[in-house]
């Protein structure tokens, strides 16, 4: 059997929390493709590796 990469998979609700953006947000920001994501049933997890990458990424500047 293969080996699993060691990745951790965080619920919407605790990417929230770690982003200190709202659970809506979370998932614009899955179903706009900003945020990788995996379905399980009727959730989403997203990497945690992921969260830490979009938290590095600059914030454009609008305006």
């Amino acid at each position: 059997m293969p080996e699993l990469p060691d990745v951790r998979f965080l619920t919407v609700a605790e990417v929230a929390e770690l982003m200190r953006v709202s659970k809506m947000t979370v998932y614009r920001l899955v179903h706009a493709g900003e945020l990788p994501a995996v379905r399980f049933g009727r959730s989403y997890r997203v990497p945690e590796s992921a969260v830490t990458a979009a938290l590095q990424r600059p914030i454009a500047d609008v305006g």
